[in-house]
């Protein structure tokens, strides 16, 4: 198995040439645990720490190595122990605010698209729905949502088009994972050696489903609770895998709460009319909160402006205006 298995083209050679001459190999990270990386390369799979002076130029923890990283690695000569050095650019990078921290949190990188993954049932929640999608598109990658679990709903077509309208831009498949209803839909998404990550809440079947796009049981799954039609908790670490048609999946744990780290400007337009309203607010840093002449509030009390919508602006953090709040929802 080749780095060109893994996705390593030639965009990726122009930026390695550069550390090719200092004895260096390239590589990408595919595991992730406390004290080490795995990093596959082009003849072999790696242990591999990082160097102290990797570790010190990181402004941040989710700029040293993280699952999908091409970096640069020396291998010693001796003993075949490897060590970080560099971390390539990345072409995107799917970053949460840390539990409980005030961080980023690195997920996945270089990451082409990202299926959102939910169940329907008694997982399906669009606010949850909606800030899966703020983070894909504030990555750089593809966002694609993925009802899985169709069988445990009767009105599939419903669910879909409330997801439909929060943005008709974006994929939505409906599939079951198990039965392999639906995933062949999800196949085009790995060509060209395109790497796929997965996201979802704990128990909504993305081990399950990772198997089924491998065509091999490479992620342990247990069976589904009868009572609510949820899966447990399985996968404890992301890693990356290959396929043997091409491409890789990124599978990780379940998120139990997402809260968005920095949102960019960009990923507000689709609430520009509420930005536009806001700006007819009695005070600048109106929370649309309580505040006395807040235009949003007014606007919803009217029915000019949908409430839930407004929830979700808010749920979301994407609240426009200076000094606003920040939700992380749940």
């Amino acid at each position: 198995m080749t780095l060109e298995t893994y996705g390593w083209n030639s965009r990726w050679q122009e930026k390695f040439d550069a550390l090719a001459a200092q004895g260096l190999v390239p590589g990408r990270v595919v595991g992730e645990h406390r004290s080490h990386h795995r990093v596959a390369t082009d003849t072999s799979e790696h242990s591999a720490g990082t160097t102290g002076r990797l570790r010190n130029s990181a402004h941040e923890r989710s700029d040293l190595p993280g699952v999908g990283d091409f970096v640069a690695i020396r291998i010693a000569p001796a003993d075949g122990s490897a060590t970080i050095e560099a971390v390539l650019p990345r072409t995107s990078a799917l970053i949460r605010k840390a539990a409980g921290e005030s961080r980023p949190q690195l997920l996945a990188a270089n990451i082409d698209v990202v299926f959102i993954v939910t169940a329907l049932g008694g997982d399906f929640n669009l606010a949850r729905i909606q800030r899966y999608l703020a983070l894909v598109l504030e990555s750089g990658a593809t966002p694609v949502i993925v009802l899985n679990k169709v069988d445990l709903a009767d009105d599939e077509a419903a669910l879909k088009g409330l997801i439909d309208e929060i943005d008709p831009r974006v994929p939505v498949h409906t599939i079951s994972a198990r039965a392999e209803d639906g995933a062949r839909e999800l196949e085009h998404y790995f060509e060209g050696n395109r790497t796929v990550a997965l996201v979802g809440s704990s128990g909504v079947g993305k081990s399950t489903l990772t198997n089924r796009l491998l065509g091999r049981v490479a992620q342990a799954t247990q069976e589904v609770r009868a009572h609510d039609g949820r899966g447990r908790h399985t996968t404890t670490h992301r890693q990356l895998f290959t396929r043997q048609e091409g491409g890789a999946i990124i599978d990780s744990p379940g998120l139990r709460g997402l809260e968005l780290w920095n949102p960019s400007e960009g990923n507000k337009s689709e609430f520009e009319d509420i930005a536009a309203l806001a700006t007819d607010c009695r005070f600048r840093d109106c929370r649309h909160d309580s505040e006395p002449g807040c235009a949003v509030r007014a606007a919803v009390d009217r029915g000019d402006l949908d409430a839930d919508r407004f929830a979700s602006y808010v749920k979301i953090g994407r609240a426009s205006q200076p000094g606003a709040r920040r939700y992380s929802g749940s």
